[in-house]
């Protein structure tokens, strides 16, 4: 049986075991990793963790150290050999050995030279377990010697001639870096011509006059010791005779038709040939029967070098390089072979057993040719070393049977040909140790509902111990068909669900013994987004939000972070992160992209995104170009702009004319947002310039920048002058007016006008003129008023504009001649009359007839032609032809006068002979003014102002009265007639302290004007007054007052029973309740109002408040007092009888015209009355 060290499948979250064994037999042999605990306690052979490197080329100036670094338990002791021999280290002051390292230090700074201590060192690492060595480490110094000293000659030669510099640099460890330089340490250029070999020699293809110079240097740069050597200078001279002849390519290296390369494994191939001729020759590769690896071809040095990295075995072959120029062509073959230093297929690795098990370490190598395996024991070579009874050499493999502890020890494994060697260390430990848990006690895991659950249970133990897993105190061994029990001793819950929270044990046995661990696993509820962000579409400037709601198990602790593609929020005060909210103000074109919500807690993570995209008007377009260029078309193309995410759906073309109308910028055409070019359509003799805008479902783009201006060529006129009119100013002409062409459509210079004209019925040929660019010409020496034939035709320097349509026209007019005849005058009322006329001849008009005109004015009686020019006069127009019209608006019972005069564009003709009409009377205004003066007891006295419009005259005046009681109730109306020279009147056998209501109105034959009201109040008699306070303190008045009240309470009874068995309302009573005022009945004894018979309905017309204590009536009082007294009712019965009806007042309606009405008052009312 093997030994394995189980290691962790997998790290968990809440997981504490540092290092993991790897249960498995081959390990790493320089990362083996054991758990620190058990470091302290097992044992282990050697193993080397650094070393220097094999070929290790030091620097003479400074002290020498090589490495030697190993790991085992006990710590190994470190030995040292020198060229096969003891390094015996006491014994050499100048060398020192670190503690617990076998790393040398030579100290040849202070004394001492570097090649002293030149050679092939390895080492030694040991312990109570085995040896391991090191690989052997030759060190050497560097090298950087000087040129040695040589007299140079000047070199001269032909123009067109090939030339190479020799460098020969001295030999240095490591190799120099060559390169070619002037005085002033300046690179001297290369080229396909001129250029430096892998050997460090310059070559010339063929030189020219401008190679001449006397300082061709070649450096040496040695890079391990930092010093450059320099060659002497070469002078070099081409004499500028005529060049030689022109020649085909020949091969300056390498040298014949064939060649050989030999490379080893994993480097680099350099293929160089550099050839000579005139003109200079160009380098072709190839590879014979083959082609070139892509990924790792690479021409260097203008194509003369042909390089392939990390060739291998595959790559060898024939590769020939071309040369040619235009007389010819040469090749040469190279033939590539490709070695290889050992390399490892499979490398030794260390092997941990128990007592009794097998195993085995297997070395296996490649190489060409290829190599030899040999192994050794402990440093020793296998075959001289003592002997183990439990191994078994079988060429690379060592096999172990039934291994005890005393069989642990290092191997070594040696591969080696004519091209390196390869060594490689593999211990065999053999051990004995009852089962160890690595995992820490009660760790706790937490883990998201619905994932897998890991619960960790890293074990060591030799024999392997076996593993099982307990839930809870009492639990059965956990099986494999709800779990998975992983080698290395992880349980793995798949879907761990809330029951799985729990205690669970790790048991661990072998032979030896026996361990447990137990672990605590808690499920947590998983985090989630239950609001995303969302995606926007925002106008740069604008400000965006994002939100983010999470929920989360409570017992964790949430973060939100938020991300801008992936990478962290812009440093920008922009940007603010409130709660769940991400807020971007004044957002910019780089704002753009996808904002990230990343909900984290120890356990999980969680994200959601949305991409912003910020949008604007596009960018204007540029690279206007204009081309096919004609005389009437061109096309116009250009580039747009950026779209700022939104797409252009339209171009809008402008044009400026430069030569008319300079800054000035008119829309042309638009196309759709798909096209990038227009065919525009061109006028004559325009200087244009063309912008473009782009459009976009977020508005229009500033204009790009002007296109290149374009001048078409000059072209007779396309159209005339438009609005062309025919209007005499004067009697005796005519004015031709037209609205001239602009310069954009003159289509050339010098734009003139003809202008022709012709009497209709009249002249038999036109009459023409040809004027500037002006907008109007006058013919004189016209008829008045006579019809003309018009047309106006544009021409310039090239030609005339095509017909012009011909428009009808007028001279001048003049005033017309004849007064309208025959007027006659209909009064119609009082207000309004009707005038009729007959119209004048046309001829007599002399001009457009606009209408007929009506002046009236009212007049007094024989002053009529007296005061005319000091009368007001009112106009009134009649458009058109007229012959009748309605003068409104007259005053009644007044002489008015009139004329009628035909009106044409001139002005109006004469006044026809005025009529006089008079209006009939009608109805007066109201009374000037009403007051009420001297209240007595008993009387008061009326006066007013007549009124300010009487409208005709005035037969007498109507005063109607009647008073108010303390309910505000309407009581009798009393109607008087009063003569119309009055304008005073008393009253007299009036109620004392009683309020009355007066309307007043004037008549004339033609009916009653409008009416005024006023109110005034009765004064109050002292003495009465007194006894009534006395009365009201007496006995016996109030013991009536008792009686009545009960009275009435009797009353009010009957009333219910009477109501309850069906009784009738005396309808009849209340609608004569409700009829005119003037001739509501009166009760016989007192006078009193009349009353319904419902007892129930006591409520008055409507509520008010009672006439102050003062006697004074408030003008509001006065104002509303009809409403108050409730005008009239609209109301319904009930089949029984009963009244239902609403009350409603209507204002400032005369009582005389029947519509107010006093109702009777509930008993209540009554009551209150005769109190």
């Amino acid at each position: 049986m093997q030994l394995k060290i189980m290691p962790k499948k997998k790290r968990l979250p809440a997981g504490r075991v540092a290092l993991i064994l790897f249960l498995c037999q081959m390990i790493s042999a320089l990362e083996v990793p054991l758990d620190p605990k058990l470091l302290e306690d097992l044992v282990q052979p050697p193993t080397i963790t650094q070393q220097s490197p094999k070929d290790y080329i030091i620097d003479p100036r400074e002290n020498i150290v090589i490495q030697c670094e190993a790991k085992g338990k006990p710590p190994p002791s470190f030995s040292w050999t020198r060229n096969g021999t003891h390094f015996d280290i006491d014994k050499d002051p100048l060398v020192t050995m670190q503690p617990g390292s076998g790393t040398l230090t030579i100290n040849i700074m202070s004394e001492g030279k570097a090649e002293t201590y030149e050679g092939v060192y390895q080492c030694t690492a040991r312990n109570e377990r085995g040896a391991a060595i090191s690989n052997n480490i030759v060190v050497r110094p560097s090298r950087s010697p000087l040129w040695t000293k040589e007299k140079l000659e000047p070199i001269t030669l032909r123009n067109g001639q090939s030339l190479v510099l020799p460098c020969r640099p001295p030999l240095g460890l490591p190799p120099p870096i060559i390169f070619w330089m002037d005085n002033s340490f300046q690179r001297l250029p290369q080229s396909e011509r001129v250029s430096q070999g892998l050997n460090g020699d310059l070559y010339f293809s063929n030189v020219l006059p401008e190679d001449t110079r006397e300082d061709y240097i070649c450096y040496a740069r040695f890079n391990h010791t930092q010093t450059i050597q320099q060659k002497q200078p070469i002078s070099v001279k081409v004499i500028s005779a005529k060049p030689n002849r022109e020649r085909p390519p020949t091969f300056l290296t390498p040298e014949g038709n064939t060649s050989n390369k030999e490379e080893l494994r994993g480097n680099v191939l350099s293929l160089e040939c550099i050839a000579e001729g005139l003109p200079t020759p160009v380098i072709y590769w190839i590879k014979e029967d083959g082609t070139l690896p892509t990924n790792r071809t690479f021409y260097r040095n203008f194509k003369k070098t042909l390089q392939i990295i990390q060739v291998s075995e595959a790559d060898s072959g024939n590769y020939q390089c071309i040369a040619k120029n235009a007389l010819g062509a040469i090749h040469h073959t190279i033939s590539v072979t490709v070695k290889a230093a050992p390399y490892w297929i499979l490398a030794p690795q260390n092997l941990v057993l128990s007592p009794g098990e097998d195993g085995s370490l297997i070395c296996r190598a490649n190489g060409n040719p290829k190599p030899r395996i040999s192994w050794l024991s402990n440093g020793v070579p296998i075959e001289i070393a003592p002997d183990d009874p439990s191994r078994k050499i079988d060429g690379d493999t060592i096999i172990f049977s039934n291994v005890q502890e005393r069989s642990s020890a290092v191997y070594q494994c040696n591969a080696s040909n004519e091209y390196g060697y390869l060594l490689a260390n593999a211990f065999v430990n053999v051990l004995a140790e009852p089962p160890r848990i690595l995992t820490s006690a009660n760790t706790l895991y937490q883990v998201i509902a619905n994932r897998p659950a890991l619960l960790d249970c890293a074990f060591f133990g030799s024999p392997l111990p076996t593993i099982e897993w307990f839930k809870g105190a009492k639990g059965s061994a956990l099986r494999d068909d709800i779990y998975v029990l992983h080698e290395n001793g992880t349980l793995e819950i798949p879907v761990a669900q809330k029951d799985s929270t729990g205690t669970y044990t790790c048991v661990a046995r072998n032979k030896l013994g026996m361990a447990k661990n137990e672990v605590h696993l808690e499920i947590k509820d998983p985090t989630r987004i239950i609001k995303q962000p969302e995606y926007a579409v925002v106008q740069r400037g604008s400000t965006v939000s994002f939100e983010c709601k999470v929920k989360h198990d409570h017992t964790l602790t949430l973060t939100i972070t938020w991300l801008k593609d992936n990478g962290e929020l812009p440093s920008d005060g922009r940007f603010t992160v409130d709660k769940d909210h991400l807020e971007v103000a004044d957002v910019r074109d780089s704002d753009g992209g996808a904002y990230t919500c990343v909900a984290n807690t120890t356990l999980d993570m969680v994200s959601a995104s949305a991409v912003l995209s910020v949008v604007d008007v596009p960018n204007p377009p540029f690279d206007l170009e204009l081309t096919d260029q004609l005389d009437k078309s061109v096309q116009l193309s250009w580039t747009p702009g950026d779209d700022n995410n939104s797409p252009i759906t339209k171009f809008i073309i402008e044009y400026e004319d430069a030569m008319h109308e300079a800054g000035l910028w008119h829309h042309q055409t638009e196309v759709p947002g798909t096209q990038t070019t227009a065919q525009l359509k061109l006028s004559p003799y325009v200087n244009y310039s063309f912008r473009v805008m782009a459009v976009n479902s977020l508005g229009r783009s500033l204009p790009s920048e002007p296109s290149e201006q374009y001048l078409t060529k000059a072209a007779e006129p396309d159209t005339n002058p438009t609005a062309v009119e025919g209007l005499g100013s004067e009697p005796d002409n005519l004015v031709i007016t037209w609205k001239p062409l602009n310069g954009f459509e003159s289509n050339g210079p010098g734009l003139q006008y003809k202008v022709s004209w012709l009497q209709k019925d009249g002249d038999d040929e036109w009459a023409s003129v040809v004027v500037a660019n002006v907008s109007k010409y006058i013919v004189s020496g016209t008829p008045t008023f006579v019809p003309y034939l018009i047309k106006v035709q544009a021409l310039n320097d090239v030609g005339f504009a095509p017909e012009p349509a011909v428009v009808m026209g007028h001279s001048g007019e003049d005033l017309p001649m004849v007064a309208p005849g025959n007027v006659r005058v209909n009064v119609v009322n009082s207000t309004l009359a009707e005038v009729h006329w007959d119209p004048v001849p046309l001829k007599s008009i002399r001009g457009h007839l606009q209408g007929y005109r009506i002046y009236y004015w009212k007049a007094q009686e024989g002053s009529l032609k007296r005061n005319r020019r000091h009368i007001e006069k009112k106009i009134l127009t009649f458009q058109g032809s007229k012959t009748h019209g309605m003068l409104p608006g007259l005053e009644p019972f007044s002489h008015y006068a009139l004329n009628v005069r035909v009106v044409n564009g001139k002005g109006e003709g004469p006044a026809s002979p005025d009529r006089v009409f008079n209006t009939p009377e009608g109805v007066p205004s109201a009374p000037s003014s009403l007051k009420i003066v001297n209240p007595t007891l008993d009387s008061l006295t009326l006066e007013w102002d007549p009124p300010s419009r009487p409208n005709g005259i005035l037969t007498e005046y109507t005063l109607k009265y009647q008073p108010i009681n303390s309910t505000h109730e309407l009581g009798p109306l009393v109607d008087l007639k009063i003569p119309a020279n009055k304008t005073r009147w008393t009253l007299k056998n009036l109620n004392f302290s009683t309020r009355y209501k007066f309307y007043f109105y004037a008549q004339t034959a033609a009916g009653s004007g409008s009416q005024i009201t006023e109110e005034a109040v009765t004064t109050v008699d002292e003495a009465m007054a007194s006894r009534q306070v006395d009365i009201a303190t007496q006995g016996w008045f109030i013991g009536l007052m008792c009686a009545v009240a009960l009275l009435i309470l009797i009353l009010l009874i009957v009333c219910f029973i009477r109501r309850n068995k069906g009784g009738k309302y005396p309808v009849k009573e209340k609608e004569d309740a409700h009829a005119d005022p003037e001739i509501q009945p009166m009760k016989e004894d007192d006078g009193t109002f009349g009353e319904y018979s419902d007892a129930e309905d006591h409520k008055p017309l409507k509520k008010g408040s009672r006439t102050p204590s003062d006697r004074t009536v408030k003008k509001e009082d006065s104002d509303d007092s009809l409403v108050d007294y409730g005008e009239g009712v609209n109301g319904q019965f009930n089949e029984d009888g009963s009244f239902i009806g609403q009350y409603s007042g209507k204002k400032e309606k005369e009582p005389a015209e029947g519509n107010e009405s006093s109702e009777a008052p509930s008993p209540v009312n009554a009551m209150n009355s005769f109190v």
